[in-house]
């Protein structure tokens, strides 16, 4: 069963963790998210935590930093990006490939299979990021509600390819207008492209306002890397 309610986020401790329980049915990520929070596994004999931290990590589309090297990596690559294509393979993929890293992976098949059928409800997407082979090398998921959208975990198997896929979705957003997307947190590769933490109370009105705009659509995408790298140094 979906959750019903939970806990006003200005409650949640230190780390952020706001409360245990419940299950990933759509409803219940549609409630999260619409209040600015997100679920993250602590342990296999734990019941799903629920975290709204009191920093929250965003890239302002505005701020959007790309650098030099990578801009030249680009124009070179032969790489092809695609947008909602394989939503389960790249879910699926991030999560063998941090498994495979000494931190491990928190993106379990519980977290698999409710973002697939949060997916299913239009709620979730994908970017693919394929070699001239067709093979899937890199990719990024995160969920869109209105004008607000995450970036929830990322991969690549060549150099750059999750750059490539959160350089194409950052352009589109700056494009489209969307001033942020949210990180929740941040990590080197974020950092890099302008990400930088913002309070709680700062998101929650950011995250009002994203939700009242019109869903993104992601139809109008250009996902034709080498122009819009040129587009950039032009």
């Amino acid at each position: 069963m979906p959750i019903i309610d939970f806990p006003n986020i200005d409650t949640a401790d230190e780390n952020g963790l706001l409360a245990l329980g419940g299950d990933l049915h759509p409803d219940s990520l549609l409630l999260a998210y619409g209040r600015g929070i997100y679920p993250w596994p602590i342990g296999r004999d734990f019941p799903m935590a629920w975290f709204s931290p009191s920093k929250r990590g965003v890239i302002f589309t505005e701020d959007l930093h790309v650098s030099r090297s990578l801009l030249k990596f680009i124009k070179k690559c032969d790489f092809s990006v695609t947008f909602n294509t394989d939503f389960k393979e790249v879910i699926s993929t991030c999560a063998k490939v941090h498994n495979q890293s000494r931190e491990g992976t928190w993106i379990t098949k519980e977290i698999i299979d409710g973002y697939t059928e949060f997916h299913h409800h239009e709620h979730a997407y994908s970017i693919e990021v394929r070699n001239p082979k067709g093979e899937l090398i890199g990719g990024l998921y995160g969920v869109i509600l209105g004008g607000f959208i995450s970036g929830e975990s990322m991969f690549h198997k060549e150099k750059n390819a999750s750059k490539v896929a959160l350089f194409v979705l950052l352009y589109n957003l700056r494009k489209l207008g969307i001033p942020y997307l949210d990180t929740q947190m941040i990590t080197n590769t974020t950092k890099n492209f302008g990400a930088t933490e913002i309070s709680r109370d700062k998101f929650k009105h950011l995250l009002q306002m994203s939700l009242g705009m019109k869903k993104i659509d992601v139809k109008n995408f250009n996902l034709n890397i080498h122009e819009i790298a040129q587009s950039l140094t032009n």
